[in-house]
């Protein structure tokens, strides 16, 4: 286990997890759950820039710890989330994100099962299976909630997105059958689905440095702040399994 420090003794914090913690929708996440009292583990690869996230939200009066791994490795899963319990005490909110490889983008007559292979395992079966590890805590404390992060290919055809929209596409309809199971047990799932290039986001800066990766593409720019509140909005009030965003 890579943290030292061990679970804040006399708080009752409770805790947001981000898997897949980025410099958009992430950090705004986290300083909106963190205003309502949450203490955050952030969750990616980069273990320099969570670091910086951390300090930024340490600015901001928001506890939080960087937990760097690589989720691709759904072995090391449990380790993980031992480790995010040891620091910060249960889970009570998770953010999954899909994890997109550009490289795997293809036309949707251009994928092939290598291929899709490839987008099943970022865009469903990593958030799926953390959510899957999640879920019995969750149910036996009677509170929690599952958010994913969803595109808008996952609930509209786009061809130019192939597998990735048939992977979204499974988790959505993994999260609307799920919804109305874990209500009647305390538990929330629900999702935004994004039709539109967040701010501050990873993205958006390859959309700004690579013609390439727009594919002929003028999307609308959303706020990573109003993300946060909707998520915030989709926990607290726990009566939609799902918001769209752009579309």
């Amino acid at each position: 286990m890579r943290g030292s420090s061990t679970y804040l003794e006399g708080w009752q914090m409770k805790t947001l997890a981000i898997f897949g913690t980025g410099p958009g929708a992430g950090i705004s996440t986290a300083r909106r759950f963190g205003r309502q009292g949450y203490a955050v583990a952030m969750v990616s690869r980069s273990e320099d820039r969570l670091k910086s996230y951390v300090d930024e939200l340490a600015a901001d009066g928001v506890t939080a710890v960087a937990v760097p791994a690589d989720l691709s490795d759904r072995d090391g899963h449990p380790e993980v989330l031992a480790e995010i319990t040891a620091r910060l005490g249960p889970i009570e909110v998770a953010v999954l994100n899909g994890f997109l490889d550009q490289a795997a983008i293809r036309p949707i007559l251009d994928v092939d099962l290598d291929n899709l292979n490839t987008t099943l395992d970022g865009g469903l079966r990593t958030p799926l299976a953390l959510a899957l590890r999640l879920l019995p805590g969750m149910v036996e404390r009677g509170n929690g909630g599952l958010l994913f992060g969803l595109g808008a290919s996952a609930k509209i055809p786009i061809p130019m997105l192939g597998g990735y929209g048939v992977a979204g596409a499974g988790l959505r309809n993994y999260v609307l059958a799920a919804h109305g199971e874990l209500a009647a047990k305390g538990v929330y799932a629900g999702m935004l689905t994004i039709g539109a290039l967040v701010e501050r986001s990873d993205a958006q800066k390859l959309f700004d440095t690579d013609a390439g990766a727009t594919r002929g593409l003028e999307p609308e720019l959303v706020d990573p702040d109003e993300l946060a509140e909707r998520y915030w909005r989709l926990y607290t009030e726990r009566d939609r399994p799902e918001e769209t965003v752009g579309f």
